[in-house]
């Protein structure tokens, strides 16, 4: 149904450059697929789940990959945030848009600034400024926005490993405090069953054993965050009375260990450390 000239934009157009969170469901809903056509128009085809955007389009903004015409990352990602539901909703879309390396927090930030007046332009504005490349999951990141921004507490670190002083791997929560001593861990349905939350169990006891502090996210906290609001803070509690010297972890990683926190250090990778250093993160199916 495309035009002569225009390309799938929003999640499908990230969806189909790699970005595996983006499978076209919203809150249970099955999303349209957006085309974008610049100004010139085509009937939006609701029945077949097809949507159009008039806005203007740049030719250098266009790229054919596998065969199909779609906006670049960059320009797909945009028309997200700016149409997000919320601004934790479009902090998700920066931030799984940068988990397959599509966009990185200055290159958003850089587009956004260049195009102002837009349509949606300071959520957008906001998203980009809350972008962290290296959350894993959108849950991650509606934890990490109830921790600074509801909660009102420290900016927690995305999925940074844990060492002993010996510089052993003890593990790699969802989020940290490296000040406080507080981790957080976002625990679904998933990760209460079976193999996986034997694992879980065993590398948040490494953790505790070596005087990290944690608080436990549910899925239900999703919706109302204060349960886990109320854990958090007993969180910090408790990692207050624990003197900084006792401390048996750091987040100093140790000679050896090869970092992949920002969009530019897994770009440098090759395709085996790729392969080997980030193949246990999730792939959405």
């Amino acid at each position: 149904m495309l035009p002569a000239y225009g390309g799938v934009t929003g999640w499908a157009g990230l969806g189909w450059l790699g970005a595996c969170w983006f499978d076209g469901v919203r809150r249970g809903a099955v999303l349209p697929v957006t085309l974008a056509v610049g100004d010139r128009s085509i009937r939006p085809q609701p029945s077949f789940g097809i949507a159009t955007s008039e806005e203007r389009l740049g030719p250098q903004e266009i790229e054919v990959h596998r065969g199909l015409r779609v906006t670049e990352a960059i320009r797909s990602l945009f028309f997200l945030m700016r149409y997000a539901a919320s601004a934790t909703e479009a902090v998700q879309y920066a931030d799984m848009t940068a988990y397959d390396d599509l966009v990185s927090r200055a290159e958003l930030r850089a587009y956004v600034a260049i195009n102002a007046g837009w349509t949606g332009i300071e959520r957008a504005r906001v998203g980009s400024g809350d972008m962290d490349e290296n959350a894993w999951s959108p849950a991650e990141v509606t934890m990490r926005r109830v921790w600074e921004h509801e909660a009102g507490l420290p900016r927690p670190w995305c999925n940074r490993p844990v060492f002993d002083r010996n510089g052993r791997h003890l593990g790699t929560p969802d989020l940290i405090d490296p000040v406080a001593g507080v981790a957080g861990e976002y625990n679904s349905a998933l990760h209460l069953q079976g193999a996986q939350r034997s694992r879980d169990v065993e590398k948040e006891a490494r953790l505790r054993a070596a005087g990290l502090e944690f608080a436990e996210m549910l899925t239900g906290d999703l919706a109302n965050p204060f349960p886990f609001m109320a854990r958090l803070r007993e969180a910090y509690a408790r990692a207050a009375r624990i003197p900084v010297a006792d401390r048996l972890w750091t987040v100093e990683p140790p000679s050896w260990w090869v970092s992949t926190f920002t969009v530019e250090q897994r770009r440098a990778l090759s395709n085996q450390q790729r392969e080997r250093l980030l193949g246990y993160r999730r792939r959405a199916g």
